[in-house]
Parts: structure tokens; C-alpha cells; sequence
């Protein structure tokens, strides 16, 4: 018989956009508004440089303050959409070729020339899949970093250390959840290609803290990618840190379509939820190594560590 967690001392209030939590020494707020407006978007397009998702939620955030060491931390879609590459794709930026481009081009080449197919570039100026590998920002952020301008910096976890990473078992137990959102940051269609959308979800435990900001994409007939960043922050830890751990896979369409519950029913494949389960179920070999051999930098696991506060004076 599972032993009885207690809930700790906790204050929850509300807005008609936002909801927040103050839980011991955090408080986190959890901003969700409808669909930016033409006027908001125009902003918006203008200070990226690049055209907008189609449904982008530019109000949208999630902060979380750790008061006594004034740590702060965000996801914004402003921020996120930072993330997407500008201008020409080059090695590591995972660029995507629609599917049907080939075919396309071979269907207005003349069969009997010996001419080669012209490469098929993207002609636009930015990544068009709105691929990103957004880890969240810090609110003292020098600009174009993640990483907090203050002394609490993200350092390499420790591998032999338990602490250091995130427990499994403390997430998957049937605790009260305090504290519960989903945020939208954007989505896209990618023009009926298929689609690309960012999400954060925050849930407050007795216990701990967990966020996940999931991002995933699915091009047709091409690949499936996802970006997860996962942020973890036990009550009891001492000395006081928040673990952060950073992952990507990617693979060929047709491997995760083979692997559908039934061949006749590909609802799954819209799924976030049932893509990532297939990519993390794959050998790591073929979807952090291989993946869809688009050599995407994102294809990594990686755990880092920020130390709030240490024992003693």
C-alpha cells in the first residue's frame, strides 16, 4: 500500500488568461490567450523577419520564479520562434525537402533528355518546418543565449550522481496534482505537408515540479521529428537545483507509419503523443544517430543541472 504524500502549504489564483501557483519558495504562472490578432501577428512578423505559423499564440507563456535566489525562467512564443533558422539551412539545421518534390520535378522534365534534375533547394528564407530546439530562456538572459546572466548557470549533470537526473517513478505515481496547464505556442499545416506545433504542459506535485515543452513535426511521406525539454524540480533536493534534460529524435515516415496499431487507421500519425513513443521505443542508433539522415543537431540526449542554492551559509 502506497504511502500517503502530504500536500504542502499552497496558493492558488486566477485571471481570465492566466492561472498561477505559489508552492513553497516558486511561484509559476501559466498565461493562455486565443489566437494572436492580425495587428499582433504584423508585430510579431515584423521583429522575427520571417512569416508566422498560422496559428501562432504570441500571448501565450509559462514563468516560474524561484524567490530566494531570484532564478527565473520562461517559454514565450516570441522567444521559441527565435529559435527557428533564418536564412540559408547549412550543415546541422535538419533542413526538410517536401516529399513530392522529385516526382514533381521529373513530371515537367523532358523523359527523353539527358540532362540532370535541377537540385531542389528551399527557396525560402527561412526554415519553413519551424524546426527549433528551444530549451525555455532565462527573463536575465544576455540576448542570444538561454543562459541566465547571474551567477546560476546550467552545468553538465553528473551521470553517477542519482540526483542529477530525473526520476521516473516519482512522475509515474498517482499523486495529487496541485497545478495543471497546457500551453500552445503555435502551430502550423506546413501548407497540407503535414504539421508542426509547440506545446508546454506544467504539472505541480506535492513533491516536485515537471515541465515538458514538446516539439513536433510531421512532414508527409518525408519524416517525423521531435524536440522534447524537460524540466524537473524536486522540493526536497539539497542542495536546492532544477534539472533540465534536453532530447531529439527523428525518423523516415515510413518507419514510424509500420508501426501503427492498424494499417488501416493513420489518426495515430497526428498524435504527439503516440510519435514520440514511437521514436524514444526505437533503437537510439537509428533515431538519434541515423534518424531520417537529415544530420539535424537535435539528435541528442542531454542533462544539465542549475544549482540554486547550496547547504550551508
Amino acid at each position: 500500500m502506497s504511502s500517503v504524500v502530504a500536500v504542502p502549504q499552497h496558493k492558488l489564483s486566477e485571471t481570465p488568461n492566466s492561472r498561477a501557483i505559489e508552492i513553497n519558495d516558486w511561484v509559476i504562472i501559466a498565461s493562455t490567450n486565443p489566437i494572436s490578432s492580425a495587428s499582433e501577428c504584423d508585430a510579431l512578423q515584423a521583429s522575427l523577419g520571417f512569416p508566422l505559423p498560422e496559428m501562432t499564440f504570441g500571448s501565450n507563456y509559462l514563468s516560474l520564479e524561484h524567490r530566494p535566489s531570484g532564478w527565473k525562467m520562461m517559454f514565450d512564443t516570441h522567444n521559441a520562434l527565435k529559435c527557428v533558422k533564418k536564412g540559408e539551412l547549412g550543415e546541422g539545421d535538419g533542413g526538410v525537402k517536401v516529399g513530392y518534390a522529385d516526382a514533381w520535378l521529373k513530371s515537367r522534365t523532358d523523359p527523353g533528355t539527358n540532362l540532370p534534375l535541377p537540385v531542389t533547394v528551399t527557396a525560402k528564407h527561412y526554415d519553413w518546418t519551424y524546426t527549433l530546439t528551444y530549451p525555455g530562456h532565462h527573463l536575465d538572459s544576455a540576448p542570444g543565449t538561454d543562459s541566465p546572466s547571474s551567477s546560476i548557470q546550467w552545468i553538465d549533470a553528473d551521470q553517477d550522481n542519482p540526483s542529477h537526473s530525473i526520476p521516473l517513478s516519482e512522475l509515474t505515481r498517482p499523486d495529487p496534482i496541485l497545478f495543471y496547464a497546457e500551453i500552445p505556442l503555435f502551430e502550423d499545416e506546413l501548407h497540407d505537408n503535414g504539421s508542426s506545433n509547440l506545446l508546454v504542459r506544467i504539472r505541480v506535485m506535492p513533491t516536485c515540479i515537471f515541465i515538458l515543452s514538446r516539439f513536433t513535426l510531421r512532414v508527409d511521406n518525408v519524416l517525423f521529428r521531435t524536440h522534447d525539454t524537460r524540466i524537473y524540480h524536486s522540493f526536497s533536493s539539497s542542495p536546492s537545483l532544477v534539472i533540465r534534460q534536453l532530447s531529439g529524435w527523428e525518423a523516415p515516415y515510413d518507419g514510424v507509419k509500420r508501426r501503427l496499431p492498424s494499417r488501416h487507421d493513420l489518426t495515430p500519425l497526428t498524435d504527439a503523443n503516440f510519435i514520440a513513443k514511437v521514436l524514444t521505443e526505437l533503437p537510439v542508433t537509428e533515431s538519434q544517430q541515423i534518424g531520417a539522415r537529415t544530420r539535424w543537431r537535435g539528435l541528442r540526449t542531454k542533462v544539465e543541472i542549475a544549482v540554486l542554492a547550496r547547504d550551508g551559509p
